[in-house]
């Protein structure tokens, strides 16, 4: 059995190596493109490794730095873990509804499946403190997308960024690892019956 912690350190070293890899790759040939999102299946994965600026890539490792912590800490078993993974290409899935978003790349919507997989992890599984953490990062997180709005405009220059953020790749990320880590932990709960 793969100790709690290992497999998301593992996901976290491989987005860290796409990304510093990613960053020496013509954007243009791994971005998110929905035009070319069926003809071209590895964009599914290899948007989160595209970085428009070198301030886009520190922030969003400093950001991956954050969240395997995170995970490392709260102990994630790996099957929880591998929802990250799957959350990955799925966040990906929901940027199709948004016709405005024509290129995408970045690790930010898979760093916000990441914090909400850990934050309904600990909120559904653990009790105490733990459970009050879970709850604590899943209401922050609601509320920084809240203020987000990613119903809004496609596209969003926040004050001082180089880069545009898409909105909707955070609340998708977020969105997505929720039900997936319902998923897993309905399997966990039908394995135990």
């Amino acid at each position: 059995m793969i100790p709690a912690g290992r497999t998301w350190l593992g996901l976290s070293a491989l987005l860290a190596l796409g990304s510093l890899a990613g960053w020496w790759v013509p954007a243009v040939l791994w971005d998110w493109q929905p035009g070319l999102a069926f003809e071209q299946p590895w964009r599914w994965w290899t948007a989160a490794f595209v970085h428009w600026s070198g301030m886009h890539l520190a922030a969003n490792l400093a950001g991956l730095a954050v969240v395997a912590a995170l995970g490392r800490v709260a102990r994630v078993p790996a099957d929880v873990a591998l929802g990250w993974l799957a959350s990955w290409p799925l966040t990906h899935l929901v940027l199709l509804s948004e016709p405005g978003l024509v290129h995408y790349g970045g690790l930010s919507g898979v760093l916000h499946a990441g914090v909400a997989i850990v934050a309904t992890w600990l909120l559904a599984t653990q009790d105490g403190k733990r459970r009050w953490v879970g709850g604590a990062l899943l209401a922050g997180l609601l509320l920084k997308l809240w203020l987000e709005a990613p119903w809004g405009p496609a596209l969003v220059q926040p004050a001082g960024w180089d880069i545009a953020v898409a909105p909707l790749a955070h609340a998708a990320g977020a969105a997505v690892a929720v039900v997936v880590t319902l998923l897993v932990l309905a399997r966990h709960r039908r394995g135990a019956a």
